[in-house]
């Protein structure tokens, strides 16, 4: 596999933690998409995981859902890049870090800043399909 990464929309947000300056948000499960060079075909899998600020803080004025959610999207930044409704696989980074992540059906979203970020994925990913080219 050439490139691996999760696919925010469709994924489901079950714990938003704060301890401290450190913010955990699980993903259970995320989806991921992986790609193959030369090949148009891709493939869906699933895995648990936690994407973790540190030096981080939550949005307080941002209302959290009840959880468990189903994510719609959203951004997640490190430095000067942005994600849009993804998060590639690995990902760690120090810096100027954040995310927005939208709730389906509603009008929350989940936003965090902080100095560092890192993507925690557990055990192993399991397929689901084959995503053919339509």
């Amino acid at each position: 596999m050439d490139a691996s990464s999760i696919e925010l929309p469709g994924s489901t947000i079950t714990a938003v933690i704060v301890e401290g300056d450190t913010v955990r948000i699980r993903l259970q499960p995320a989806y991921i998409i992986k790609t193959m060079t030369g090949s148009a075909e891709r493939t869906k899998w699933w895995q648990n995981g936690e994407l973790v600020f540190a030096g981080a803080e939550l949005d307080e004025d941002s209302e959290l859902p009840g959880l468990p959610v189903e994510c719609a999207g959203g951004d997640v930044g490190e430095n000067v890049y942005t994600y849009r409704d993804m998060i590639p696989l690995p990902l760690e980074s120090r810096g100027h870090v954040h995310c927005a992540i939208k709730v389906q059906g509603s009008d929350a979203v989940i936003r965090v800043s902080g100095e560092s970020i890192k993507l925690v994925m557990e055990d192993v990913p399991k397929y689901l399909e084959h995503i053919r080219p339509e």
